[in-house]
């Protein structure tokens, strides 16, 4: 301790802060005016007067806490502490009178839990001050006269006074907040890393597309305004402390309100936006912003992220998207967030070209998905969770290149080396055309002729994916559908086939199945003229166990790759399971059902991979709910909602047996999908369905729970069924089969059928 200029003593005093933040902090502190500045792990030493402390405290965006140091000892035991504390005056600090509060970090061999060592330094406390006037202090759960740190490591004891009372990080703004709120030490931290002060003071704009109940926004414009964040709390731990000086905190309070005043007068305040597709975390923020008193300039929306465009009404030339979305625990939720960041990284490509961002995620593989290339990355902790903050340029270079932009990009070398390439292919064409057998041919020419037709129809009304072939040839007994997808947003799409054989009758020959199934196999690659590696086959054969399907070709690491119908992009998965994720029939189905979803509350039963829900919402459902039996389904379908960025907020996924989840349900829906499969007895069922002799009863629960003036879609693929109209005559019914059935399976109308149902 040391006198400076004869007026005030100078201090070393002891600033704590979040793993990653020391450099930072460092800075921070010499701008404040701080002199011996060092730094170790999660805080900063500095050296300055009382008004230094202060300051501190009323400025710091990245501190936890600012500790003054008393007294540091070894305390091998706790005999040790006890007396070490003891030996401190503590009447010069703290009236006899007055309350305490002790906050004790570490343990040795003999204190082992810190609530023993808090106990011990209490009683030193206690004592000390008992024998210097005969009262005994009070012990405060909170707000106490004097709060005092202690820390034990390393058989060493440092006892400080904590100055700032609660953690510098409440600023005392935030009033609500949502289900994993980042500290707002840590989001001021962040924004410094991403340049924010540079881009505020430019004029930028910061926006946050997903801005939970609003923390960084908040930062943000204290940041901006020259707002110091200690401004708003109710109380520091030094006001009652008996070396306070007030006239000294009272004149750099005073300072502060004159800056915040200048600062929010100032003419060119950057635009500050955050939307998040939840309505209740939006409120929060709302509560926030309001309780920082910035809702005069701070604006939040909901707003999903498939809608997250640079806004409008101002123009915006350059700025800082800047996120902290989420990054998952479970491999379900990590698979599906692969799609959300992917789709984050499309619309910053798509709209935000010459701006920074910055992603801040515990999972910087999730970062990946983005397609851009992270110009710098900064490590966080984010509580105990080793974060990074990923910093981007979005510009045309910082994208990874898609293969047709790599194509193009090709020297005269590349272009000689692919005609030899393709030279090759061709003769290697003619090779496999005239090994094809006389069937195979005419199976090539069936499927070329069809290719022909249907690709035409397809072009014109936007469809890129559709069946090709369905049995048209009896002896190739099969259904091949088309799909072009992308396995990346900025991957150039590509051609998939998917080949199902349809079961043979007894009659006929296995041997010869067999080698008709061959043909097809010949027949699909020549005449779509594509890699095998890009088709998927699958066989029945009459086994002996109860394995009735067989993959010829199961790939469980195959491509997966999404395709677009309508508004909606779908995920794919042809290789793991029996069906695709996508049921090409109900396509006429799915697009009714966006034409009908605005404003409208949805819900899809039997829901599968919830693609008519992923309609909907595109189309603007007021919000959808989907109910399926399948975890399996129910993961599928969240890969469908992110990929388009949609929320679970408002697409609610239940795992449940529908039809007792009908029977149970009391809201009302405007739009029902009920769509069950002809057959099932699953074990997580509590009957067996038979969509036949069942139909009449989930019809009648399903319209308990339509809305006056909605519309239940009843549909099932039951080659058989009848509709029983006479048991549903309390309703009006539109079968409308026939327009559901659109051009690629017309060969084929009773591959479903489907009935408009209204009160």
């Amino acid at each position: 301790m040391k006198v400076h200029s004869g007026i005030q003593m100078i201090h070393q005093y002891f600033a704590t802060c979040p793993k990653g933040l020391e450099g930072l902090l460092n800075t921070e502190l010499q701008q404040l005016g701080g002199d011996d500045i060092r730094e170790t792990v999660a805080g900063v030493y500095f050296s300055g007067d009382i008004t230094m402390a202060y300051r501190a405290c009323l400025w710091s965006r990245l501190a936890n806490k600012i500790l003054l140091p008393l007294a540091s000892f070894e305390a091998e035991s706790q005999e040790a502490l006890y007396d070490g504390v003891r030996e401190i005056r503590w009447e010069e600090h703290l009236s006899p009178s007055g309350s305490l509060l002790v906050d004790f970090i570490g343990t040795n061999d003999t204190i082992r839990n810190t609530q023993f060592g808090a106990l011990k330094v209490k009683d030193a406390i206690v004592d000390c001050l008992r024998d210097f006037s005969g009262e005994r202090p009070s012990v405060a759960k909170r707000d106490p006269d004097l709060r005092v740190n202690v820390r034990l490591a390393k058989n060493k004891a440092i006892v400080s006074i904590d100055l700032s009372g609660d953690s510098l990080h409440r600023r005392g703004y935030r009033v609500k907040q949502g289900s994993a709120p980042m500290k707002e030490n840590l989001a001021a931290g962040i924004l410094i890393r991403a340049g924010w002060p540079d881009i505020a003071a430019q004029g930028g704009a910061l926006l946050d597309p997903m801005c939970g109940s609003g923390t960084i926004l908040v930062e943000a414009a204290l940041i901006a305004a020259d707002i110091a964040p200690g401004l708003l709390r109710g109380s520091f731990g030094f006001e009652r402390w008996l070396n306070h000086r007030n006239d000294i905190w009272l004149e750099l309070r005073e300072e502060a309100f004159v800056r915040k005043k200048a600062g929010l007068a100032q003419e060119n305040l950057p635009e500050i936006r955050g939307y998040d597709a939840d309505v209740k975390v939006i409120r929060a923020a709302e509560e926030n912003i309001v309780s920082a008193e910035l809702d005069h300039w701070l604006r939040v929306s909901r707003k999903e992220l498939k809608d997250f465009v640079k806004p409008t009404h101002k123009a915006m030339d350059f700025g800082l998207v800047i996120s902290n979305p989420p990054y998952g625990e479970r491999l379900g939720e990590i698979e599906s967030l692969k799609l959300l960041y992917a789709h984050m990284g499309e619309r910053l490509r798509n709209e935000f070209q010459g701006w920074r961002a910055g992603v801040f995620t515990g999972n910087p593989e999730l970062g990946k998905q983005m397609g851009l290339r992270a110009d710098k990355k900064y490590k966080f902790f984010n509580g105990t969770i080793a974060s990074e903050l990923l910093m981007f340029t979005i510009s045309s270079e910082a994208f990874v290149q898609s293969r047709v932009e790599q194509d193009a990009r090709f020297s005269k070398n590349d272009e000689e080396r692919n005609a030899a390439e393709q030279k090759v292919k061709i003769e290697h064409k003619k090779e496999r055309e005239a090994a094809l057998s006389n069937g195979a041919q005419m199976l090539v020419n069936r499927l070329q002729k069809n290719l022909k037709q249907l690709e035409k129809w397809a072009k014109k009304n936007d469809i890129s994916c559709y069946r090709l072939y369905d049995a048209d040839m009896p002896e190739y007994s099969a259904a091949i559908d088309i799909y072009r997808g992308q396995t990346q947003p900025n991957r150039a799409p590509q051609l998939y086939a998917h080949v199902q054989e349809y079961a043979a009758p007894k009659s006929v020959d296995e041997e010869r199945a067999a080698a008709r199934f061959a043909e097809i196999e010949q027949a699909v690659p020549f005449a779509l003229d594509i890699p095998d590696a890009n088709i998927s086959y699958k066989q029945r054969r009459r086994n002996k166990g109860s394995n009735q399907y067989e993959k010829l070709s199961e790939r469980p690491t195959g491509d997966l790759f999404s395709v677009q119908e309508g508004q909606a992009k779908l995920h794919i998965n042809m290789w793991q399971y029996l069906d695709t994720g996508l049921f090409l029939d109900h396509r006429p189905v799915r697009l009714l059902i966006a034409e009908m979803a605005k404003d409208k509350r949805f819900l899809n039963l039997f829901c599968y991979t919830a693609t008519a829900s992923v309609h909907a919402a595109m189309a603007g459902a007021r919000y959808t709910v989907s109910v399926d039996m399948s975890n399996t389904y129910l993961n599928w379908a969240r890969k469908n909602f992110a990929l388009n960025g949609l929320s679970e907020s408002r697409n609610r996924l239940e795992q449940a047996d529908c039809l007792k989840w009908l029977e149970e349900n009391d809201q009302q829906y405007d739009l029902i999908l009920l769509d069950p499969p002809s057959f099932s007895n699953s074990k997580r069922m509590e009957d067996v369905l038979d969509v036949q002799r069942d139909h009449v009863g989930m019809i009648h629960n399903a319209m308990r729970s339509l809305a006056e003036g909605g519309t239940l879609i009843f549909s099932n693929n039951l080659r058989s069924f009848k509709l029983d109209s006479d048991a549903l005559n309390a309703y009006t019914i539109h079968d409308i089969s026939g327009r559901t059935i659109d051009e690629d399976f017309k060969r084929n109308p009773k591959i479903h059928q489907c009935w408009l149902i209204t009160h």
